[in-house]
C-alpha cells in the first residue's frame, strides 16, 4: 500500500484504489471533480491531495 498524505482517511484511499489510482504521483493530471465524484471522497480528503499535489509540484520546479 502505497503512503497517502495525512487527512485521507481510508473511505477515501479506497475510493481511490478503487478507481485505479495507487500513488500519489498518478494524480497530477487528474481533475479533482473527478476525485470528487469518488464515492468515500470527502472535503478533507480532496484538501490533503490538494496541498500534498501543491508541494510536489513546487518541489519539481
Amino acid at each position: 500500500m502505497t503512503e497517502w498524505p495525512k487527512g485521507v482517511a481510508k473511505p477515501a484511499i479506497r475510493a481511490l484504489n478503487a478507481a485505479g489510482y495507487t500513488e500519489l504521483k498518478q494524480l497530477e493530471q487528474v481533475d479533482l471533480t473527478t476525485l470528487k465524484d469518488l464515492h468515500g471522497m470527502g472535503p478533507k480528503a480532496l484538501a490533503a491531495l490538494e496541498t500534498a499535489l501543491k508541494e510536489r509540484r513546487n518541489a519539481s520546479e
